[in-house]
């Protein structure tokens, strides 16, 4: 059945919950990454495939913001159950392993209070899952998310990247360019995917992945 999601309403998480469903009626899945249509891979399969699957940790952005786009967008009504100092932001997209996804989608104490009081402008997808994750499991989450994006010129949206600027230069930059901890070590390998690339950068990309991403 064809369901409407709306941008900002609780409908996305929603939605998600439904894809991470779906995904798991498939046994052999053991790893879940929400991508959309304007994400890259920045490494071949191999790559991310065993980034992925040896971490130890998942990966849920999660960070405690104060202000109005952060802590103010906290409800009371949502207490006691999820207190202001758990309330946490992040991005929507994530990665998780199998016993999360199955934790998520079975959500019944959490995800009924974003549903209600959670509506612009509070955006659930911003803050539903790196709270949950933060309250209920944080020991395995790295607090950080797999996806490059460019949030430096403000606004509600991150910046978006045409043909022209698709460069050697700017996809290193994106693969090798941010240090982090990836299974108790220091690495620069932080970000498998990028966003938000155009349709029309898909020429360039193809021309530079054979080489710079060793794709087949």
């Amino acid at each position: 059945m064809l369901q409407n999601v709306t941008w900002g309403e609780p409908n996305m998480v929603q939605a998600e919950r439904r894809l991470l469903a779906n995904a798991l009626l498939d046994l052999s899945n053991q790893r879940f990454i929400l991508l959309s249509e304007s994400c890259i891979p920045l490494f071949n399969f191999k790559t991310v495939y065993d980034y992925v699957m040896d971490s130890t940790k998942t990966f849920v952005e999660a960070y405690d913001l104060p202000g109005p786009v952060g802590r103010d967008r906290y409800r009371k009504q949502m207490s006691p159950t999820i207190k202001l100092e758990q309330w946490r932001k992040g991005s929507q997209w994530f990665e998780v392993d199998r016993q999360l996804a199955l934790e998520v989608v079975s959500d019944r104490r959490y995800f009924p209070l974003f549903e209600k009081y959670c509506v612009p402008s509070c955006y659930s997808d911003e803050h539903y899952l790196p709270t949950y994750m933060s309250i209920k499991f944080w020991k395995k989450n790295s607090n950080r998310t797999l996806h490059w994006v460019d949030w430096s010129r403000g606004g509600p949206h991150p910046s978006r990247y045409q043909r022209t600027d698709v460069t050697h230069e700017f996809l290193s930059k994106m693969r090798f360019g941010t240090t982090c901890e990836y299974n108790g070590n220091n690495t620069n390998i932080c970000h498998l995917f990028a966003r938000k690339f155009m349709p029309n950068t898909l020429d360039r990309l193809l021309r530079f992945a054979p080489k710079l991403m060793q794709f087949d």
